[in-house]
């Protein structure tokens, strides 16, 4: 069944989910609250001009929960803290922090249930200042919520094919700021040909799009797939369908016939390729996957290209190979699996100070054409970890720049008609003893608007310490630089400290 837990601070309501089957709470379930506690300092809180900023000192505290299980019959992943900040300068504030995610076989090889919720602090634009520490408050940051619910009947008949009949809501909203709703329906088939010569997959799926701010979108499309392995290393596929979408487009009409022509490449359990050519109505599309590992080593590259939405990206699963690599390269390392998990977060979060790409998926109630490059790798000794990661995001609006007049203002509609975003992300852990960790990262991000010539630029620089005081305690003390500037002007620079204390119970 499906639990709904309601917190209403301030008026907002946030939907948790946890997916529990019916039989009975699974045995391993593992409940732990949490406390933080911390202190910091910033010489320009609010991110603002030289001769506006302002230090101010913060206290937060802040309350939490885990909840983690890996039943068979039940995986789940959350996490949930409300923070108290207390300004020296301004007025105190309430914010949350969500990240909720699971998995469960509600009928044994039959009934599934995926579900995701979160609460986090976005970047509005990708343009002018950007939030990178949660006490941060600028007039270019909001609170995102994201919710998404996935029953569906998943079954393998024997000798035809395996079917899943999936059902998808999700949602998206931020104040006043964002509003989207969608309901989808899909059903996949893939043939079972007993591993010999062409099999086949047929997709059919028809998505309901509900923006607050804009008419109802209808999307639908239809494709059959087309594979054959010509020995255990090499395949290929062909694939030919059909999509509409009614969205009210600006350039062609965004519907008709498309095809794309791929292969796959596996020549060792470490090492895989996967592309693919093909066309669609916006033109020629092509895609790669791969990656390659190695004992101590673990790279991946990808490209695609696709029609977006803003509240598409902030419910797309980003990729968890560099996190699962470091948790089973770290197990001798780090054996508690928690306090594992919890020290490559937060080294992967380092890494990427600016975002999980280093780009930032701005508000916008339009439709985009995306192409987006990302190459990222670690690398691990017995005592410390170098994470690199490149990323290039460029997208091309669909539809009319008139709807997003709340979001950018009037004099600047057509200010993301057509973007560029470019980030280098670097980050170096040391386990400088058995409890303790430093962690140093660096990044640097160059947003551009090809319609109008604005560039900003952005550049971190952090150093983390952390040290496990107890089973229970444990202690970090971080430094911050940050530069932003911006041939429209609104140049910044910012420089802050934190300690803070985490209790788990």
């Amino acid at each position: 069944m499906v639990i709904m837990i309601s917190l209403k601070p301030r008026g907002l309501t946030v939907l948790v989910l946890l997916t529990l089957p019916v039989a009975a709470m699974p045995s391993d379930l593992n409940v732990t609250p949490t406390l933080r506690l911390r202190s910091s300092y910033s010489d320009n809180m609010n991110l603002a001009a030289p001769e506006q900023a302002r230090s101010q000192f913060t206290s937060e505290i802040s309350p939490g929960v885990q909840v983690i299980s890996s039943s068979p019959r039940l995986q789940l992943a959350l996490s949930y803290t409300l923070q108290k900040i207390a300004y020296t300068r301004q007025p105190d504030r309430t914010a949350q922090q969500l990240d909720a995610s699971s998995h469960a076989e509600v009928l044994p090889d039959w009934l599934f249930l995926d579900a995701r919720s979160g609460i986090s602090q976005r970047n509005v634009s990708a343009f002018g200042p950007q939030l990178i520490d949660p006490t941060q408050q600028t007039g270019n940051s909001s609170t995102v919520h994201s919710t998404a619910i996935s029953p569906y009947l998943h079954h393998y008949f024997r000798g035809l094919a395996t079917a899943t009949l999936r059902y998808d809501y999700q949602r998206v909203g931020s104040g006043g700021l964002l509003d989207v709703r969608s309901n989808a329906a899909s059903l996949l088939l893939t043939g079972d040909n007993g591993g010999k010569g062409w099999n086949w997959d047929l997709s059919l799926r028809r998505t309901e799009m509900d923006d607050a701010a804009l008419p109802p979108v209808t999307m639908s499309n239809a494709s059959l797939t087309l594979s054959y392995p010509f020995n255990s290393s090499l395949s290929s596929f062909v694939t030919a369908g059909y999509e509409k979408q009614d969205y009210h487009s600006v350039s062609a009409q965004p519907q008709g016939q498309f095809g794309s022509l791929g292969g796959v490449w596996t020549p060792s359990p470490r090492t895989r390729l996967a592309a693919s050519l093909g066309h669609r109505y916006f033109g020629k599309t092509w895609s790669l996957d791969a990656s390659y590992r190695l004992r101590s080593m673990f790279w991946t590259l990808s490209y695609n290209e696709d029609i977006t939405t803003n509240h598409g990206e902030f419910l797309s699963i980003p990729p968890t190979g560099l996190s699962d690599f470091l948790y089973e390269l770290w197990a001798t390392r780090i054996p508690d699996p928690q306090l594992r998990i919890k020290t490559i977060q937060l080294f992967l979060a380092i890494s990427q100070a600016m975002g999980k790409d280093g780009n930032v998926n701005f508000f916008s109630h339009r439709y985009y054409l995306q192409k987006q490059a990302r190459l990222s790798g670690v690398y691990s000794t017995p005592r410390t970890a170098l994470a690199l990661h490149l990323a290039s995001t460029g997208r091309t609006a669909q539809t009319s720049s008139a709807i997003d007049s709340v979001l950018t203002g009037p004099d600047q509609l057509t200010l993301t008609d057509r973007t560029r975003q470019d980030s280098v992300q670097l980050g170096w852990n040391w386990r400088t003893s058995a409890r303790g960790n430093l962690t140093v990262g660096a990044s640097h991000s160059r947003a551009r608007s090809l319609s109008t010539g604005r560039s900003d630029r952005n550049t971190a620089l952090t150093l983390t310490l952390t040290r496990q005081l107890s089973s229970r305690i444990s202690a970090s003390a971080d430094l911050r630089h940050v530069r932003h500037t911006s041939s429209a002007g609104g140049n910044y620079r910012e420089n802050g400290a934190g300690i803070a204390l985490n209790m788990t119970f």
